[in-house]
């Protein structure tokens, strides 16, 4: 396939993907006292498996966007409906992302250290609570946590806070209480990211730049936070131009490395956004990976 012809097809994938309306949601809980540290509250719309008066798994969800300020939570909204006609419950999380454009023209920022990595453990740290009110049939117990691209190196950063470096203002005493990760398209080694470049040297800006990437990564590359010993699926489109598969299969590797195996779904004529768009068939096969740990 010519340059031309996967640049095409990216943009068709990309167009397709934000072509559907934002899915309100069922309730919204804020977790902080800035405007973007709310949860979006989703109920499942079907009945699960195991029947109508279940409970129902709960999925976190952490969008993409490159952690920069144009991209919330609303283009991932489709996703997470999706989701609950699955039968999931979902909670769609909020974060402070990089500063708007200083001028017209300029790329945004990407990511705010260390306001981005607060909210994403303050989210999850407040979750139970905020859950129990907004989404009574959800299973707490039966958590999975998802995210795309930035949200899928999140939801990785996040289920691995307890192996962070001591005194991290993140670390937790023990494991996440979840059921797995999967980790959608997920910016999740670093050093291999900032090799090609994803998404104009995004993970370099999140961690404040060329001077602190070095002394940052060991707190926030998902890469050097393993074994997590929590079950971890990532899934990738073999023709994804924006995170390229190169990614992933490094994340793998350093896993491997570490003793821990990361399960890596692999699907072809695939690019970075049918994962979280409804109309394609690679969603279907997101929701799969989730229910597989979930249920």
């Amino acid at each position: 396939m010519t340059d031309d012809v996967a640049a095409a097809r990216a943009a068709a994938e990309e167009k397709s993907a934000f072509s559907h309306p934002p899915v309100d949601p069922d309730a919204t809980a804020a977790y902080g006292g800035h405007p973007d540290q709310v949860i979006d509250f989703y109920a499942p719309h079907t009945p699960g498996p195991a029947g109508p008066d279940s409970s129902a798994p709960l999925v976190v969800v952490l969008h993409g966007g490159a952690w920069r300020a144009p991209y919330d939570r609303r283009h991932i909204s489709p996703f997470a409906g999706f989701l609950a006609r699955r039968g999931f419950a979902v909670a769609s999380v909020e974060y402070r992302r990089g500063a708007v454009a200083a001028a017209a023209g300029e790329q945004p920022v990407a990511g705010r250290w260390p306001d981005t990595f607060d909210d994403v453990a303050a989210a999850l740290d407040a979750l139970p609570a905020l859950v129990s009110e907004a989404l009574p049939q959800a299973d707490a117990q039966r958590t999975v946590l998802t995210g795309h691209s930035a949200g899928g190196h999140l939801a990785l950063w996040a289920a691995a806070r307890h192996v962070l470096p001591a005194g991290a203002p993140w670390r937790t005493g023990h494991p996440a209480p979840l059921r797995g990760v999967v980790a959608l398209a997920p910016i999740a080694d670093f050093a291999a990211a900032d090799e090609l470049d994803v998404c104009g040297g995004a993970a370099r800006q999140l961690l404040g730049g060329k001077d602190l990437f070095a002394e940052r990564r060991p707190y926030a590359d998902p890469a050097l936070l393993l074994p997590t010993g929590i079950a971890t699926t990532l899934v990738q489109g073999r023709a994804d131009l924006d995170v390229p598969q190169a990614v992933a299969e490094s994340y793998a590797d350093a896993a491997a490395k570490a003793g821990e195996v990361a399960g890596l779904t692999l699907l072809e004529d695939v690019g970075h956004f049918p994962l979280i768009d409804p109309a394609a068939d690679a969603c279907a096969v997101v929701a799969e990976e989730i229910a597989q740990l979930a249920w």
